[in-house]
């Protein structure tokens, strides 16, 4: 497949886009990259991903695979025979999907009312912030990575928000560190892979960029 067209649609800041990023890096994978602005969205993106109208999107030869997880898939099952990012076992695999279910179901939204709201919506957020990332890592366990001792799947799934952490605790006044230090050893022990330290953003840049949110949301 060395002549295929490959095409990201995405944002620096994104914490999805950020998956399809580092599996793609992790394959050794060549695409074009694009920068989507969030305000002024491309036609491409409204053509290629009519139904969400979000990045990021994965265009494959003109045919566009959206949502970030399903795009982390599909970049395992078209270029399987390098860099494995599920496991072989049926039951790991489901078990892997399960974690990065939970992860955008749970995890992302209590993030996000951290850094994207005020008063007691916040503090909520950042109770279930913590409390998410010691169910994580408890499923961690002694591992250094979620799928045992290779890099897989649900660290992709999961790695993208330790970008946002510096926000997290900036707005939400509390210390990673200090509530989860395995946690954080696994996403420094991640952050020491290429692929990963490539596709993450300075902490300090993602900050500025949450402050502008803030603005836009009329919380500053």
């Amino acid at each position: 497949m060395a002549n295929d067209e490959l095409i990201l649609l995405d944002s620096w800041a994104s914490m999805f886009g950020m998956r399809l990023r580092i599996a793609l890096a992790e394959k050794e994978i060549k695409y074009e990259y694009k920068e989507e602005d969030l305000w002024n969205k491309s036609p491409l993106l409204l053509q290629m991903n009519p139904i969400h109208k979000k990045i990021p999107v994965l265009i494959h030869n003109g045919k566009p695979i959206c949502e970030s997880i399903i795009g982390v898939e599909y970049i395992e099952e078209v270029w399987k025979d390098k860099s494995p990012l599920l496991p072989s076992d049926p039951y790991d695999r489901a078990q892997a999907r399960f974690w990065a279910d939970y992860i955008d179901k749970k995890f992302y939204y209590s993030a996000r009312k951290i850094w994207g709201a005020n008063g007691e919506e916040q503090e909520a957020g950042k109770k279930e912030f913590i409390e998410c990332l010691k169910v994580l890592e408890g499923a961690l366990g002694e591992k250094p990575y979620f799928g045992g001792d290779n890099f897989g799947f649900v660290d992709i799934a999961l790695i993208g928000f330790y970008s946002w952490f510096h926000s997290c605790e900036t707005y939400g006044n509390f210390s990673t560190e200090a509530e989860c230090p395995k946690f954080v050893a696994w996403a420094k022990r991640c952050m020491q892979r290429d692929s990963v330290a490539k596709s993450l953003p300075d902490q300090h840049k993602v900050l500025e960029f949450a402050k502008t949110l803030r603005h836009k949301l009329g919380l500053e």
